[in-house]
């Protein structure tokens, strides 16, 4: 099957490794979870919590922590680069020292960047595969956002890639799909303009959010997160603005960008 353009052009620079294609990275991440017998996985938070629930499932003895001296070593190892749904970044440095601590246990890192195509000027750890243990997740999705099109990449050693495309079979993304990641990774003059509009609009969604009585705590270019006072999910969800609540963060919401003028009239409405 063919391989998209811009992930042949990411795992070249690797020199060895190659990517795996998934509907989606999602289906991937027990798989991953599943390469290392059971032990103790790690994964840094608050975060995605679908790592946790993969590495549950593969029999890992399974926990978030909120600093890097708790993550390793461990036999699993999990980062969201940039987080979701803080926006936290880990510099390349730490992903180096992450990388080696895993090699040194026998473990396994895995690097989530399935927001970094928003921000392509923050360092990926693909450059890191070559050596080993570390494996990493690219989502075409999350910044191409095309409905109906579940793709999505793992980045890892030749081994691991054949096996989990061996895991997957030989018809796991329908043609269609790769056709459009094709044509969209090759629209570089798109993607650099929706750069340039996603952050313009992360910008003012910031000013609409700040007016409304709501504080930004982080983020990426394509969401933010709140801290807000109680009511504030309901509010929105009556204004028919779908927002993420966090169980654990009362106070806390992860808010969207605006499609047009009308969505930013409506949540400026809703918060007035």
């Amino acid at each position: 099957m063919p391989r998209c353009a811009g992930w042949r052009r990411c795992v070249t620079a690797c020199r060895r490794g190659q990517d795996c294609r998934g509907t989606g990275t999602q289906i991937l991440l027990p798989m991953l979870a599943a390469l290392r017998p059971p032990g103790i996985a790690r994964i840094l938070g608050p975060t995605y919590a679908e790592h946790a629930r993969a590495a549950a499932l593969a029999g890992h003895e399974t926990r978030e922590v909120e600093t890097l001296d708790a993550l390793t070593p461990a036999t699993l190892a999990t980062v969201v680069n940039p987080d979701n749904p803080t926006g936290r970044v880990l510099d390349a440095r730490t992903l180096g020292v992450l990388a080696a601590a895993q090699r040194a246990a026998g473990g396994l890192l895995v690097v989530d960047e399935a927001f970094h195509d928003a921000t392509p000027e923050w360092l990926t750890a693909i450059p890191l595969v070559p050596g080993g243990a570390v494996v990493v997740l690219r989502s075409f999705g999350k910044f191409h956002g095309l409905a109906g099109v579940r793709l999505g990449f793992a980045v890892a050693a030749d081994a691991v890639a054949e096996h989990l495309e061996a895991l997957l079979g030989p018809w796991a993304v329908a043609g269609p799909a790769l056709l459009a990641g094709l044509a969209a990774f090759a629209d570089e003059p798109w993607a650099q303009g929706q750069r340039v509009h996603l952050r313009q609009s992360a910008a003012r969604l910031d000013r609409v959010l700040a007016h409304g009585g709501l504080r930004v705590l982080g983020g990426t270019p394509l969401f933010r997160l709140v801290q807000a006072p109680p009511g504030t999910h309901a509010r929105l969800g009556r204004a028919g603005i779908l927002v993420r609540e966090f169980p654990h963060w009362p106070d806390r919401l992860r808010i969207g960008l605006p499609a047009d003028e009308a969505g930013f009239a409506r949540r400026a409405g809703a918060l007035a």
